[in-house]
């Protein structure tokens, strides 16, 4: 179970690090609802040169093979639960990096998931 862990908290923190990079990173290229299809063309060639896009992008493959891993040896009902702890992360980050306002109540829900996370993951243990 330990070894679980620490993997999933490195997949989660390259996720949570990965979202947040493509997060800034698309809100610095514009807003694709509000452009023509030449616009979103033009914004998908800079998306490819975008560092933060680039980033991102690697930090979510990492995600993914390290998810791989805990999948090939933990139980699907004990380690999908433990991604929920990306909620922390991401309502943390997104407030200090990408300047959104957390309310307390998105707070409060993120704390009880959590609490939910720990149920789920300690049950796993024999």
């Amino acid at each position: 179970m330990f070894k679980t862990v620490i993997i999933m908290l490195m997949a989660v923190s390259a996720g949570t690090i990965g979202d947040i990079l493509l997060a800034k990173g698309m809100k610095e290229l514009g807003d694709l609802s509000a452009m023509n299809l030449r616009g979103i063309l033009n914004v998908a060639g800079q998306a490819l040169t975008s560092p933060k896009l680039i980033f991102g992008t690697a930090m979510l493959a990492i995600f993914f093979f390290l998810w791989l891993a805990v999948l090939s040896w933990e139980d699907l009902s004990v380690a999908l639960p433990m991604q929920a702890l990306n909620y922390v992360l991401v309502a943390f980050l997104s407030q200090w990096f990408l300047g959104e306002t957390v309310s307390p109540l998105r707070w409060t829900g993120t704390i009880m998931v959590c609490v939910g996370v720990m149920l789920i993951t300690k049950s796993g243990t024999p």
